[in-house]
């Protein structure tokens, strides 16, 4: 029985469709994209972050996107967990674990009587919504509606034990470190009770 989820999502142009460590994807919807080659489609459950590739070919197609990658400072982390927290107290999310780099984030969040994809939308909205009120949105300046922070789609992961569950959180507190910042405590985690 499925416990708990751990679930990752990119900024905008984190990880394109056709990135050459491969992607969720089936087409690349964009022809100045796709110019960099199609979609290049895993269904492997592992992780592909790590793996040796073409990082001109990746950086290539990074720079066909209509808009700059979004690349996330500390104000606007903070800023990105004072919606998650608004949006977990007002609906009772439990939230678990939480790193939020400069163009990922990494989530473990409990079951709830939402599916989790409705979760997610609403965590990544009240995001956007905090990044825009706080007037620090990355891509505030682009003229008419604000296009969003976030990628659309996401990584998820479910998770039927409680030793997995724990497995899951210490992966996603080492996170940050791994990539050289310091340790993240955000008031909205709650402990995992098992």
């Amino acid at each position: 029985m499925i416990c708990a989820y751990h679930v990752i999502f990119g900024t905008y142009g984190f990880w394109l469709p056709n990135d050459p460590r491969g992607s969720w994807s089936d087409f690349v919807a964009s022809w100045e994209i796709f110019r960099y080659g199609p979609a290049t489609k895993v269904t492997a459950r592992r992780s592909h972050a790590w793996d040796a590739h073409d990082r001109e070919a990746r950086l290539a197609a990074k720079s066909a996107l209509k808009y700059p990658p979004v690349v996330l400072n500390g104000h606007q982390a903070l800023s990105i967990a004072h919606g998650f927290a608004r949006v977990s107290k007002s609906s009772g999310y439990g939230v678990h674990a939480c790193a939020i780099l400069p163009d990922h984030i990494h989530l473990v969040l409990g079951r709830h009587r939402y599916p989790v994809e409705q979760v997610i939308r609403r965590l990544k909205q009240a995001a956007g919504l905090e990044l825009k009120s706080d007037g620090i949105h990355p891509l505030g300046y682009v003229p008419g509606a604000t296009p969003p922070v976030f990628a659309r789609r996401f990584w998820l992961c479910f998770i039927d034990s409680d030793e997995y569950v724990r497995s899951a959180i210490a992966y996603v507190e080492k996170n940050p470190l791994k990539e050289g910042k310091k340790k993240q405590v955000w008031s909205f985690v709650k402990a995992w009770e098992g």
